[in-house]
Formats: structure tokens, C-alpha cells, sequence
């Protein structure tokens, strides 16, 4: 049966939808030796699909990890600086998986880590507004924190207003949880910078109703359970 390239791709475990639709984009993707194009489809039974020049294997079993993802560790499988990046904290994974979003390299908390392309894509798009809760300790004029909850102009782009608790707070220093729906690249750290605050600590807590396992060590991971999976699923 035929399915757009890019879907098969990222079935195959190699990568996302979105980062398949950039390859195809480059010219790296082929069908039966001639360029493949946005929209195009394949069957995968019949059909040579080769990703710059290598064929594209089968689907393979999928793998869905939460990891306890430690500062310092950046989120991506290999980084041109030579830092500490999160594919060494899964390499006793059997198999090649990949971070779904992102956290940055100060921040700490729950990374899904998972080869199936299609939930990633799913968990990642920002149509679906997925809820991600995080705690935050932040330094500053504590009469500020009431704008933290406003709708705000981050990088040309108007976000939606968060939610924001106030867990404990004494002198110029407080630890809130903020829970947002977009999860833009360091939207949490930019809304508190605009705010008057320097974030010391931020760690997530959950995606949706998935939550960092308490028992589980910094920098550790374990398999996702059924019902986590068929949750995800389910948003």
C-alpha cells in the first residue's frame, strides 16, 4: 500500500515526519533512484527508498523511554562543541532513539525519548498545545510574577498566557510552577528575562497528564509503560 515517503521514513525509525520533509526538501531522499518530493508516495514493500544514498530498512520495533535528563546535557544526539549531549545517557538503549522536544543545556527534568517518528511529530507540532508543567526558581522583584501568567511577545511571536503557582517564596526569591501549551525554544527562561527575573533552576515535571517518575535517578531512564504509551498516543 502507498503512503507519503516522508510518513514511511519516519516509520522506519530513521528520524521525524518534520525531519524527513527536510530531507526530501534538500534532495536527499529517493524513490526508485529518481528525487523524491514533498507529498510524494511509495510502497514501502516495493519501492527503493534510499536516504542519501543508503536504503531505507523496515519498520523496527519501537522503543519509548523517559529519561531523567541532568543539567548540563544537551538535548541532541551529537553536538559539534563536543558537549555532554543526552544520546550518551541512552546509549545502552539497543536501538537509536531520539528526543522528543527539547530542554536546554541549564535545565533538567522529563525527556521523552522515543524511534517512532509519527508520535514525535505528533507530541512536537504546535497545533496540538500539549500541556508541559515545569518548577522554576527565579530570583527578582516578586511583584513581577502576575506578568509570568500574561500573554507576551516572545521572538516576534505572541504566546499564550500560562498558568503560574506560587509554591513557596521569601525576600526576592520564589519557586513557582508554570505550566505552558506551546513550549517554544526557551519560552519559559525568555517569559522570565521579559519579567525582570534570572531563572537558578528549571526542571519539568510532566507532558500532559505523563509524569517525571519520582523513583528515577538524574540521568537515568526507563521504558515508557503500555498505558504512558497509549496515552501519548491518545492526545
Amino acid at each position: 500500500m502507498k503512503e507519503r515517503v516522508q510518513k514511511i521514513i519516519a516509520q522506519s525509525g530513521l528520524c521525524s515526519r518534520r525531519t524527513a520533509e527536510s530531507w526530501i526538501t534538500e534532495g536527499k531522499v529517493t524513490i526508485n533512484g529518481r528525487k523524491a518530493t514533498i507529498g510524494a508516495h511509495a510502497d514501502p514493500t516495493r519501492d527503493h527508498i534510499c536516504v542519501d544514498g543508503k536504503p531505507l530498512h523496515g519498520k523496527e520495533q519501537k522503543r519509548y523511554l523517559m529519561l531523567y535528563k541532568p543539567r548540563g546535557f544537551v538535548t541532541t544526539m551529537k553536538d559539534e562543541r563536543g558537549r555532554k549531549n543526552v544520546s550518551q545517557l541512552v546509549k545502552k538503549c539497543s536501538c537509536r532513539v531520539y528526543p522528543v522536544g527539547r530542554l536546554d543545556v541549564d535545565s533538567e527534568g522529563l525527556l521523552i525519548m522515543t524511534n517512532d517518528g509519527e508520535l514525535t511529530h505528533k507530541l512536537t507540532h504546535p497545533s496540538h498545545e500539549i500541556t508541559k508543567t515545569y518548577t522554576v526558581t527565579v530570583r527578582g522583584n516578586l511583584e513581577n510574577i502576575p506578568s509570568l501568567a500574561e500573554p507576551m511577545d516572545i521572538d516576534g511571536y505572541m504566546i499564550k498566557p500560562a498558568t503560574v503557582f506560587i509554591l513557596n517564596q521569601k525576600e526576592n526569591q520564589a519557586r513557582l510552577e508554570i505550566r505552558i501549551h506551546e513550549g517554544r525554544n526557551r519560552q519559559i527562561r525568555k517569559m522570565c528575562e521579559k519579567c525582570g527575573f534570572t531563572v537558578h533552576r528549571l526542571k519539568r515535571l510532566s507532558v500532559g497528564n505523563l509524569q517525571l517518575d519520582s523513583s528515577l535517578p538524574v540521568g537515568k531512564w526507563r521504558e515508557l509503560t503500555q498505558s504512558e504509551i497509549s496515552y501519548l498516543r491518545s492526545l
